[in-house]
């Protein structure tokens, strides 16, 4: 008896330990809800307008076209109306032509590089003049 007292111990302990851990119905290890997946579904709502036609047969869709096209919309904008504010800018500086980005980056268009004198003029603070001067880089 006295060589099993310490072998039935050791396997009473053995099975106390193994029932605390593992995947058993412990304390330590409930089933809980994950915090991140849980979500609110939005409730249903009727669209205002149900007035939408639908597409003229052969009609191309409006997603279609190659990249660079969509590129040029996006850059240049297309048809947009213009706000009140906007048009009041551009009519104030003379209206501008529809395409005037595409005549600017053309390799075809005049200008003329005024130097860096004149940038440094236009970039000058403002001032009444007084302490105005001239410097002359040497050669």
């Amino acid at each position: 008896m006295r060589k099993f007292a310490p072998l039935i111990l050791l396997a009473g302990a053995s099975a106390m330990l193994a029932a605390c851990g593992g995947g058993g119905g412990g304390v330590f290890n409930r089933a809980r809800p994950d915090e991140f997946a849980v979500q609110r579904q939005a409730p249903l709502v009727v669209p205002p307008d149900f007035t939408l036609t639908p597409p003229a047969p052969g009609a191309p869709r409006p997603t279609e076209g190659t990249a660079a096209e969509q590129a040029l919309d996006a850059l240049f904008g297309g048809p947009a109306p213009r706000s009140r504010v906007e048009a009041s800018v551009i009519d104030r500086a003379g209206g501008s032509a529809p395409s005037i980005r595409s005549q600017v980056g053309d390799t075809g268009t005049n200008t003329v590089a005024k130097g860096r004198t004149t940038r440094d003029i236009i970039a000058a603070p403002e001032g009444d003049g007084q302490s105005a001067s001239t410097v002359i880089p040497s050669a």
